[in-house]
C-alpha cells in the first residue's frame, strides 16, 4: 500500500481490457491510486501492439512516464521505445507478478552457478487465446538464464523432424495452450544426472495487477530511460 499524502494518478491505455480492469480493481481496494483517464502521473499500457505508438506518443508529449505492460512487439516497437526513453522513464514489463521478477533472479543466479554443463528448458503454459509464442515471460527467463551462463542469449523453439540434436549454450523453449491457464512457467535446468527446476503459478490475474501498481509507483519521477521490474524489485 501506498503511505504518501497524494494518491498515484493512473492513466489506463485499455481500460476495459482484462488488465485494466484487474488494474483499477487493485487500485481501490489499496487506496493509494486514483484512475484518471486524461491526467494520469504514471500512463499504464496493457493493450495491444498496434496501439504502442500512440501510447509513447501521449507519453513523450505529457513527459509522463510509461508503464508497458503489453508483450509480442517487433523491432520497430523495440526501437520506438528506446527512442521514447530518451525523454521519459519507461518500465517494459513482459510479467509485472513481483514473484517472476524474483524467479528471474533466481535463473540467473542458478545458471551462473551450474555454468554451461546443464542444458536450459523453459516451459510454459497459457490459456487457449494467447496469441504469442513463446510468452514474453519465458523469454524473459531465457534471458535471464543467457546472462547467467555469460553466453548470448540463443532461442531453440522449433523442434520437429530429425538430427535435432541440442546446440551448445541454447535455451530450450516450449509452450502449451488449452484453457483458462493464466500462466504456468518452468526452467529446468538438466545437468549430469540430476535436474533443478524453478517454477512459477499464476492463479489469478491480480497478481499482475499489484505488481503493476509497485512498477507505476517506482516509474513516478525516474529519470528518463528504460526500466524493468528488476529494477522495481531492487528498490523494495
Amino acid at each position: 500500500m501506498r503511505t504518501d499524502q497524494q494518491p498515484l494518478r493512473l492513466t489506463l491505455v485499455a481500460p476495459n481490457g482484462r488488465m485494466g480492469r484487474a488494474i483499477a480493481a487493485a487500485a481501490e481496494a489499496d487506496g493509494g491510486y486514483l484512475i484518471d483517464p486524461d491526467h494520469g502521473d504514471v500512463i499504464v499500457d496493457f493493450s495491444a501492439p498496434d496501439a504502442l505508438a500512440g501510447s509513447l506518443e501521449r507519453a513523450v508529449r505529457g513527459a509522463t512516464p510509461i508503464l508497458i505492460g503489453t508483450t509480442g512487439l517487433d523491432d520497430l516497437a523495440d526501437r520506438r521505445i528506446a527512442e521514447a526513453a530518451r525523454s521519459v522513464a519507461v518500465l517494459r514489463a513482459s510479467n509485472t507478478s513481483l514473484g517472476v521478477a524474483l524467479l528471474a533472479e533466481l535463473v540467473e543466479r542458478a545458471a551462473r552457478v551450474l555454468g554451461t554443463g546443464w542444458d536450459v528448458e523453459v516451459l510454459e503454459m497459457h490459456h487457449r487465446r494467447k496469441k504469442d509464442a513463446p510468452s514474453g515471460t519465458a523469454l524473459t527467463l531465457g534471458e535471464a538464464a543467457a546472462r547467467g551462463l555469460g553466453v548470448g542469449f540463443t532461442r531453440d523453439d522449433v523442434r520437429s523432424g530429425r538430427d535435432l540434436e541440442r546446440d551448445e549454450g541454447a535455451i530450450g523453449f516450449a509452450a502449451l495452450r488449452g484453457g483458462t491457464v493464466i500462466g504456468d512457467h518452468d526452467v529446468i535446468f538438466a545437468g549430469p544426472e540430476e535436474r533443478l527446476i524453478l517454477s512459477h503459478r499464476a492463479e489469478n490475474r491480480m497478481i499482475f495487477a499489484r505488481g503493476a501498481l509497485r512498477a507505476a509507483t517506482f516509474l513516478h519521477g525516474r529519470e528518463p530511460g528504460i526500466y524493468g521490474m528488476r529494477d522495481v524489485v531492487g528498490a523494495l
